[in-house]
Parts: C-alpha cells; structure tokens; sequence
C-alpha cells in the first residue's frame, strides 16, 4: 500500500537571501539622491539649451 503521506517543498525554495549585517563603504542619502538627479537634469537641459544653438541644431 503506498503511503498516504504528501511531500511540501521547503519553505526557503526560490526566495533569495540577503544578509543584513553586510555594511556598504559607500552609502547616500535620499536627500543626496535627489539632488544628484535635479543636478543632472539641469545639466542635460543646459547642454541641450546652450548646443544646440551653438551647434545649428533646431
């Protein structure tokens, strides 16, 4: 007679771990973040102000 018992996968099977006590040396801020991106944008809308008049490009 076959047993009537079910088999569950485990429970970690397919999910990743990441260790907490891992520390970066490098680490930002939101706040620095998103000056970062406004910094960067301003940037790239200046260049496109400021070359495309100088290039001839419309």
């Amino acid at each position: 007679m076959a047993k009537s018992g079910t088999r569950m996968p485990m429970s970690t099977a397919g999910i990743t771990s990441y260790f907490e006590d891992y520390k970066s040396k490098i680490e930002f801020s939101p706040g620095h973040v998103i000056v970062a991106c406004i910094v960067v944008v301003l940037l790239i809308v200046a260049m496109h102000v400021w070359l495309s008049g100088a290039l001839g490009i419309v």
